[in-house]
């Protein structure tokens, strides 16, 4: 992925530079008519749909980890309005004018047009009333193997974006093909089941279109795109989140059982930036320090505010790690995840002592400009969601056991005496593993349909109990009581608001607002 970025950067400078009269178009006359005539075109094209990635990552942290039990928004004493918006994230009363819900919506959108322009270039088609892809003819001199990688990577790129969405605001803007202003304004919110087909089939056709090279034979010069096993991996995850179990499996297993990636020795080493897109990795959005505004600044947004020595610049403290995670941790001392996710500054000085993220935490010598990735699919993550798939078997343990022996936990033999025992073996498990990559929200909205003993809401009124004496009554007036807190935990708010722009300027249509805002 590395590389990718140096591809659309070298090839933006070689278009600077080229001043020939012969060009029949200046580079201010570039556009998706003129542009689209080759092989390398279309791949610069697609380089872009995986640079524009990096942009909603950068808000998504806010409505999945500052959401859920993991994190909270660390400057009680803040009323800047940036701070009172992650507040009210945090406390499940956001506006529907916030604007990282409606930036986050934008910038989502934003990708969604750069994959819909490269794959109608590519002569891909969605027909949304049987949920199938085909293929129209061309006139770019390109490959048939090409043009499906490069057609199957844009279709797993949009799809992850809808999966996104949908889960974050329900049914949301189908839009799979480049349309113009005027047309958005003719086009209302699709059903979730709709967006669900859409996401299906393109994951679904990504799968058949994409290289299935085992990880040990993927050229050095292509690790880092979208693959079949990454294609299979999320179509997984779709189908959990469905509750379709079956189907599910189906796709997991095949991922372990022929894909050749596989845990890391170390969970340290998954997020060294000495050792990115290991065999563990199998999607992962890239990052590239350097001074390219390629880099990533989760180590500045993360660390810990007003402190000295922990990375140039200065830290804001976002994100900041709840108690009840770090007690967790601590109360299993043995497990290495926790030095790699969490660190302290000022230890052991009462009343100053600052936990923060540390998991995307290098140094860096340009603020902002980090070189840390932000993994999406790990190795991990298809074992535990099998496990889940498949419920309280040995063999669902086995996978437990192999992620739980890698964090220097012990093994677990055979299955667990009681479905709740597993279910929570399971979610401690994902808790820890995952935290701060933005797994958790998704994670408990999912339990609701196929867990049994795990409430989310319930766990996320407990959040508020848990950490209400020493946070949440500190807040600058009005201090919120844990009664208030936890009458915003309902099924309506488990869903953002739609955005308000797009509600009041829309002059042709009634857009509904999702319940409760």
């Amino acid at each position: 992925m590395k590389k990718l970025h140096y591809i659309i950067i070298l090839f933006f400078i070689s278009l600077s530079s080229c001043k020939k009269v012969i060009d029949l178009y200046p580079e201010s006359n570039l556009n998706t008519g003129t542009f689209y005539s080759n092989n390398d075109e279309v791949k610069a094209g697609l380089t872009g749909c995986y640079n524009s990635l990096q942009r909603p990552i950068y808000r998504e942290w806010q409505f999945t980890e500052l959401r859920s039990d993991n994190s909270y928004m660390g400057s009680t004493g803040s009323t800047n309005s940036f701070n009172r918006d992650l507040s009210d994230l945090d406390e499940f009363i956001p506006a529907t004018t916030n604007n990282a819900i409606y930036q986050y919506w934008l910038d989502t959108y934003y990708s969604i047009r750069s994959c819909n322009i490269v794959l109608q270039k590519l002569g891909v088609n969605y027909d949304p009333a049987s949920g199938t892809i085909s293929l129209s003819n061309i006139n770019i001199p390109i490959s048939d193997v090409n043009r499906k990688q490069f057609a199957g990577e844009a279709l797993f790129i949009r799809a992850y974006h809808y999966f996104n969405l949908v889960r974050l605001y329900g049914g949301v803007f189908l839009v799979h093909t480049p349309i113009s202003p005027l047309e958005s304004k003719t086009m209302n919110r699709s059903s979730v089941s709709d967006i669900y087909k859409l996401i299906v089939a393109d994951l679904s056709t990504a799968s058949t279109y994409m290289n299935s090279l085992k990880f040990s034979q993927i050229p050095a010069t292509d690790k880092g795109r979208a693959t079949s096993w990454a294609a299979k991996a999320l179509l997984g995850k779709v189908y959990l989140t469905q509750n379709k179990k079956t189907e599910a499996i189906a796709q997991l297993q095949d991922v372990v059982t022929n894909s050749g990636y596989g845990l890391q020795p170390t969970y340290a080493g998954i997020f060294s930036t000495a050792t990115e897109l290991t065999n563990e990795i199998i999607f992962t959005i890239s990052f590239k320090s350097g001074g390219f505004g390629l880099g990533s600044s989760f180590g500045n947004d993360f660390g810990p505010l007003g402190s000295v020595g922990v990375i140039n610049g200065s830290p804001r403290g976002w994100n900041t790690p709840t108690s009840s995670i770090d007690t967790s941790f601590m109360n299993t001392p043995s497990d290495t995840r926790y030095a790699v996710n969490i660190a302290k500054y000022r230890p052991g000085v009462p009343g100053q002592e600052v936990i923060y993220v540390k998991k995307y935490l290098f140094p860096v010598i340009i603020t902002d400009d980090g070189e840390s990735d932000w993994p999406i699919i790990r190795y991990a993550d298809v074992l535990l969601m099998l496990a889940e798939a498949q419920g309280n078997t040995a063999t669902s343990v086995g996978y437990i056991s192999q992620v739980r022996v890698r964090a220097g936990l012990g093994a677990i033999s055979g299955a667990f005496a009681t479905v709740g025992a597993f279910e929570k073996e399971l979610t401690d498990q994902r808790r820890a593993e995952f935290a701060f990559e933005n797994h958790r929200w998704y994670d408990l909205v999912r339990y609701k349909t196929t867990l049994t003993t795990i409430d989310p809401l319930q766990i996320l009124k407990a959040h508020f109990a848990y950490e209400y004496a020493a946070h949440y009554s500190t807040y600058t007036a009005p201090i919120p009581t844990i009664a208030f807190l936890q009458g915003n935990v309902t099924n309506d708010k488990l869903l953002l608001p739609i955005p308000q722009y797009e509600i009041d300027t829309n002059t042709q249509l009634t857009i509904t607002q999702n319940p409760g805002y």
